[in-house]
């Protein structure tokens, strides 16, 4: 990875003002960057740092998990075919 976009440096905490935040939460819900590529891409350090901004300042509802990928259905996928 040696594309100049992304850097490796590092911030603390203290640096994360609130534009800052609004600003990548922007690009990730645009689906400009994913969550991981926005932490490269800003040295944001955690995991979770990005999602949890997106949980607390984003437009998408985080309330009720999406079960877009449980079947309620009891029947086995070879049973569905």
């Amino acid at each position: 990875m040696n594309n100049p976009e992304f850097k490796k440096e590092r911030r603390s905490q203290r640096d994360y003002n609130l534009g800052f935040k609004l600003a990548v939460i922007s690009q990730v819900e645009k689906g400009e960057l994913t969550y991981k590529q926005a932490q490269k891409k800003y040295g944001i350090q955690g995991r979770s740092t990005v999602l949890v901004w997106l949980r607390k300042f984003g437009n998408l509802d985080w309330s009720k998990p999406n079960l877009l990928f449980m079947s309620k259905s009891k029947e086995t996928p070879a049973q569905i075919i």
